[in-house]
């Protein structure tokens, strides 16, 4: 999901350099068949399906998997990427709207896409999951709380996933993004990384900082004036 820019699109060309068919899914249609059009001239021996998707409307999330190829309905890898920050205001201050555009995307839109693959993979025994959070889903920060809130709901729904699997081999991984700041490749590398482990390696959780960020609040600024 969120294919259309930023660590989404890396993933999505990252999968395709490692030859793997695509679904593209985000609310940007247009943006999402230039992709597909730049990834099939790269990459032409693969297939790539794009699906406008807003991850809050249930409704939208439910015609995904009915709406694809048959050779693309059995999906063996989800990213659930889609997700978005409003603002740097205090708790007190955050308006409605931009509370429940966070938790809208950020949790019950996760929900929603899971709740839409997972019993494919089930049922076939197979299938990757992987969360992307950042590092404000285990550090909150001041003018923040909403939205780490949300992400500190995507850690807890990638341990709930992986213990409610119980063995399976559908694993949850999460992948934090963490200031230079990380680029959407640089994640997109590690995603790929995750996804391509052998059936009996289980990467649960990776936090990944950009070399001169120790934590939420600590930073180096070797460049800074």
């Amino acid at each position: 999901t969120g294919a259309s820019a930023g660590i989404g699109e890396a993933c999505a060309r990252e999968f395709a350099k490692s030859g793997s068919n695509l679904v593209l899914a985000a609310r940007r249609m247009e943006r999402l068949e230039q992709l597909k059009n730049e990834l099939l001239s790269e990459n032409p021996s693969i297939k790539i399906h794009t699906h406008q998707l807003d991850v809050r409307d249930k409704s939208s999330v439910d015609s995904l998997v009915p709406s694809l190829p048959t050779e693309l309905k059995e999906i063996d890898i989800l990213i659930n990427n889609a997700g978005l920050v409003i603002g740097m205001d205090k708790i007190e201050d955050i308006s409605s709207d931009a509370i429940d555009t966070m938790i809208d995307t950020n949790v019950k839109g996760l929900l929603y896409v899971t709740q839409a693959i997972l019993p494919g993979m089930k049922e076939r025994q197979k299938g990757h999951i992987i969360n992307i959070g950042s590092v404000s889903g285990k550090q909150a920060y001041a003018n923040g709380g909403v939205y780490c809130a949300s992400k500190h709901a995507v850690n807890a729904i990638s341990r709930a996933l992986l213990q409610e699997f119980g063995g399976d081999k559908s694993r949850a991984d999460k992948v934090y993004e963490g200031i230079k700041p990380l680029s959407g490749e640089d994640i997109a590398e590690t995603v790929v990384f995750a996804a391509s482990r052998p059936d009996h390696v289980n990467i649960a959780d990776v936090l990944i900082y950009p070399v001169n960020q120790a934590s939420v609040f600590h930073f180096h600024r070797p460049y800074a004036k």
